[in-house]
């Protein structure tokens, strides 16, 4: 029998990851994407010497990248080398206030002790109850395709349920164990990355504090693209065909059948389709309404996570004050968490953060210089300019400027800006976002937009618009879900 044809559009994250997949298991995989270079959102470019990473630049919970790359017989090490960064990062809360946060977990807690006296044994409580939601949310639920509730109804699940602490918020629950603003802010940092505040994020998602402080934070030497390039070169031994520049046009139904998909270079014939673009898009310009699981109503009633205003910079000297990651929280965090989700506009003054791999990794810079790397998380769908960039820009070089103490516009060689209007030009992304859906109580498991077309019977969704999520590795494990639900209904 001739091997079924699967077409994946798209090759980030989860696209490259259930190509891969589904090539592993016996079929013919080709990938579409649209743009000339792979990797989706951790797209790389280069200018004047400098190499930058144009989307995730955060290595969390690694475990699941070994477990991805085992999957095929091989470890993250045959493609990239890792790194721990000691600090993790510096959180700024003000230009004479800033706190590392060390790799060491004793000297970890003896840090949280020295803000908040007693701080530093309630942390270990806080990180072991975070380690169970880590290895039930990790390791089983987010695993699920969540087609239907009857996945969740069985006793043991239930149990675990109950102990995850879907129902309360993350906000209520760090206060239990600590009640110093820094600490709190601290803890809460990695909340910004679900896309809600910790007052809408249930209290399970502790389990992204035991990923970054028991698990750590690492960095792949090259820069983040390089798990693409090792996820490429995989996805080629496995006989995945990647096409570039080709965007695609239509998904051609007959019957209940995709049965081609057509794009700006030609048209592909599949048994099944796998789309890893943007959910929306893919429903609203690629198919024909009648198809669709989700209509405009639906869509606009959906909690999106924050877009981002990006600034990609080339410096001619180093700044020796910038670690490899920098969280800038020297303004109100409630404020800003306001303006981006309850009235949604341009932050008054917003938070922001810095990165400067060239600080860990030489070949991102020529040498003497950095390389910088500035996100402003924002509202989705904000009406972009120009001048509106430029603003930010002077806002929060000023305060960069101020906390590193040194002049750094002036030495700026080349600049590049990034937002909506980009996000929607290269990705084809809902109301501009950056992260996807947000991560609240009821955008959770089966309550996200389905994986699978309701009136396609061929046609899945894989990536941050779906199951089980946004961020990296859950975009990892959203391709890998897919990919069995294809081989359980087509193989």
């Amino acid at each position: 029998m001739p091997q079924k044809k699967v077409i994946v559009i798209g090759s980030g994250f989860s696209g490259l990851a259930s190509a891969t997949s589904l090539a592993d298991k016996g079929f013919d995989v080709t990938i579409l994407e649209k743009n000339s270079v792979a990797g989706g959102r951790a797209r790389v470019f280069e200018a004047e010497g400098f190499t930058f990473d144009m989307g995730p630049s955060w290595y969390w919970m690694p475990d699941v990248f070994e477990t991805y790359f085992a999957k095929f017989g091989k470890k993250p090490s045959d493609y990239y080398n890792l790194v721990r960064l000691d600090p993790s990062y510096t959180v700024v809360f003000g230009p004479n206030d800033a706190v590392d946060l060390p790799a060491d977990l004793q000297k970890l807690k003896a840090l949280f002790d020295s803000i908040e006296a007693g701080s530093g044994a309630r942390l270990d409580e806080f990180l072991r109850q975070a380690a169970y939601k880590y290895e039930v949310g990790i390791n089983k639920f987010v695993w699920k395709p969540s087609r239907s509730i009857t996945e969740f109804l069985s006793l043991k699940l239930l149990y675990d349920l109950t102990r995850l602490d879907v129902l309360q918020s993350f906000s209520s629950h760090v206060r239990k164990f600590f009640s110093n603003p820094k600490l709190l802010q601290m803890v809460e940092f990695p909340i910004l990355f679900l896309g809600a505040t910790p007052q809408n994020t249930p209290a399970m998602y502790s389990l992204m504090n035991y990923a970054e402080i028991a698990l750590g934070t690492w960095y792949p030497m090259g820069g983040m693209h390089e798990i693409i390039r090792g996820m490429v070169a995989l996805a080629k031994e496995k006989g995945v065909k990647l096409l570039l520049d080709q965007n695609v046009e239509k998904i051609e139904v007959v019957g209940k059948n995709a049965h081609r998909v057509t794009t700006s270079q030609g048209s592909f014939e599949a048994d099944a389709v796998v789309a890893s673009a943007d959910y929306n898009h893919v429903e609203t310009k690629l198919i024909e309404p009648q198809y669709r699981n989700y209509d405009d109503r639906y869509w606009d009633k959906r909690v999106m996570a924050p877009s981002s205003l990006l600034f990609y910079l080339g410096i001619n000297k180093r700044v020796p004050k910038l670690l490899h990651h920098n969280l800038f929280f020297d303004e109100d965090f409630k404020q800003h968490a306001e303006e981006i989700y309850t009235h949604p506009q341009w932050p008054s003054k917003p938070l922001f953060y810095a990165s400067a791999p060239s600080k860990t990794d030489p070949s991102v810079a020529p040498e003497g210089c950095e390389n910088v790397f500035i996100l402003i998380p924002v509202a989705p769908d904000l009406a972009d300019d120009d001048a509106t960039r430029e603003k930010y820009y002077d806002m929060v070089m000023t305060r960069l400027e101020t906390y590193v103490g040194e002049a750094v516009r002036p030495h700026v060689v080349f600049k590049r800006s990034y937002a909506h209007a980009d996000f929607k030009g290269d990705y084809n992304a809902f109301k501009g976002n950056a992260y996807g859906l947000a991560n609240t109580l009821f955008q959770t498991a089966f309550l996200k937009p389905s994986l699978k077309n309701k009136n396609i019977d061929n046609l899945y969704y894989t990536g941050q618009l779906t199951v089980p999520g946004p961020g990296v590795p859950p975009s990892l494990i959203s391709g890998l879900v897919v990919a069995d639900e294809v081989e359980k209904e087509f193989a």
